[in-house]
């Protein structure tokens, strides 16, 4: 069975806890403490993202330290793909679109070639 990568990223809290941990390893302690979350809310929250595959637990004496397992994200990016060219299609679309409607330079409404005034410049004249 393939690992709830979406159900673990769909709680704001978890893609905080990965955002954290992309600076680096933390302990539950400084991750609870960074994102001011009771400790069986961050508890819950590490047990989900580890069971995701997403984060990697690792003890040193009595504490757990966390570190960003961003393999993990690798099924969100292989979902994704199958849209990128729902994507690159609207794009291609608003780019032909803006094209067909920019006025031609020279006429009424087209943008200035002319370089901007910087009003900073013109207060030290005064």
């Amino acid at each position: 069975m393939l690992p709830d990568v979406f159900g673990a990223l769909a709680n704001p809290a978890r893609r905080r806890m990965l955002d954290a941990l992309r600076q680096g390893p933390l302990t539950a302690g400084e991750l609870t403490g960074l994102l001011e979350l009771s400790r069986s809310a961050a508890s819950e929250h590490l047990a989900v993202l580890r069971e995701a595959g997403l984060v990697l637990e690792e003890r040193r004496g009595r504490n757990r330290v966390y570190h960003l397992q961003a393999g993990g994200l690798s099924h969100v990016g292989d979902w994704l793909k199958h849209y990128e060219h729902y994507w690159n299609e609207r794009l291609d679309d608003l780019g032909s679109l803006l094209d067909a409607t920019a006025p031609a330079p020279g006429t009424p409404g087209a943008p200035s070639t002319a370089p901007r005034e910087n009003p900073a410049e013109r207060k030290n004249d005064a």
